[in-house]
């Protein structure tokens, strides 16, 4: 049985679409700012860090868009989780929002925010964005 739980959280990007989609969807751009290095082979993705490799399947992507994998240690176990980040363009402002969407056990989602703010902050300073 799986109890992991959903959270959701939003960053304020300053930096065009498409450019943000390239270091969200492809495996050089992933590399600049999730892990020190990722690989893709067709829709499996290994991400390297500090000589550790975990392994994810991309499950959908949408052009410009978003981009959603599941780790494949959640797949094996049937886990319906996964992580997804969404590029979000306010209509009437044109500010970009990047949407995560994570699981993670009750008692590690705050863990989990902090990771992904690390994370997103390194993708802001790869983007020359505040």
């Amino acid at each position: 049985m799986d109890d992991k739980e959903k959270f959701e959280m939003e960053f304020v990007i300053q930096a065009s679409p498409a450019l943000i989609y390239t270091y969200i969807s492809t495996p050089s751009g992933l590399s600049e700012w999730f892990a020190d290095n990722v690989n893709s082979r067709g829709e499996f993705f290994t991400f390297i860090w500090d000589g550790s490799e975990e392994q994810a399947k991309l499950l959908s992507k949408k052009s410009g868009e978003r981009v959603k994998f599941r780790w494949l240690s959640d797949d094996e176990e049937g886990s319906p989780n996964y992580f997804e980040i969404r590029i979000q363009v306010d209509e009437i402002t044109k500010d970009v929002s990047l949407m995560i969407t994570d699981f993670a056990e009750e008692d590690e989602i705050e863990e989990g925010k902090m990771l992904w703010t690390n994370q997103i902050a390194s993708l802001k300073q790869v983007l020359g964005s505040r």
